[in-house]
């Protein structure tokens, strides 16, 4: 009778591990298909008004005309969020904007009379004192609010009157170091790292050391030439110690 032949086993694997991929395959695609697509709602159209701006500028600083008028000041150097509350508040008060209006939807001659109540806040009473930042001011006396390069300027002449002058708080910003107390043990630090270079800065000691010049400080003094006199008033070298005295002979040996 005749042997069967049997098929190669490696084939039979090969397929069936072809078909078990291609299989997952799909399931993967039919689920991908069946997941639900969340999208956003689309908020709300807003109408644009003929005189719309997308670039605005307010005391000279650049912000996108979407943004709120209560927004929009905050950015301002010089006004944070609860001084720009109050500022809102007088800006409604005096030409009736109200602060969430968009600050593109702002006339040009309406921003520019807002410029002007920004650089004078000391001058409303709707706006208390205590948000003012230059409360008693160093050379008037009075009390006004500075608002970007003003601000900047006036407090850099603050630092250097106080260089000048040496006081505490000008000593310590004239070296650089924190001004209010804090710790300079771990951080805050200037200068050198501590114990990072210690090894170089040794071995530099030590080859400095090894080869410094006879005669200078520190150096150990050359002995004087033979037949030379000793100079005046110097003490004479002491005396070399005497020879070592033979040692005693061993006792003879007995016959």
């Amino acid at each position: 009778m005749a042997k069967k032949q049997h098929e190669p086993k490696e084939d039979a694997k090969a397929t069936t591990k072809a078909e078990h991929r291609a299989e997952a395959r799909e399931a993967k695609e039919a689920k991908e298909e069946k997941k639900p697509v969340h999208k956003k709602p689309a908020g709300p159209k807003v109408e644009e008004k003929e005189g719309f701006r997308g670039i605005v500028r307010i005391a000279g600083k650049d912000m996108k005309g979407e943004v709120p008028l209560v927004r929009g000041l905050v950015r301002v150097r010089g006004i944070g969020h609860t001084l720009s509350i109050s500022v809102a508040q007088t800006i409604n008060n005096e030409l009736g904007i109200a602060p969430s209006t968009r600050v593109g939807d702002i006339p040009e001659e309406q921003m520019e009379k807002i410029d002007k109540m920004l650089h004078e806040l000391n001058t409303f009473k709707n706006i208390p004192k205590y948000l003012l930042n230059r409360r008693g001011d160093y050379t008037t006396g009075e009390d006004k609010h500075d608002i970007m390069n003003d601000l900047i300027f006036d407090v850099t002449q603050d630092l250097e009157r106080d260089k000048k002058e040496y006081t505490w708080k000008g000593y310590r910003h004239f070296y650089g170091q924190k001004v209010r107390g804090q710790k300079t043990r771990n951080t805050g630090r200037t200068g050198m790292a501590v114990g990072v270079l210690r090894k170089a800065i040794i071995a530099a000691q030590g080859g400095a050391a090894a080869g410094a010049k006879p005669g200078a400080a520190g150096a150990p003094a050359s002995a004087p030439a033979a037949g030379a006199k000793p100079a005046a008033g110097a003490k004479p070298a002491a005396a070399a110690p005497a020879a070592a005295k033979p040692a005693a002979k061993a006792p003879a040996e007995k016959k």
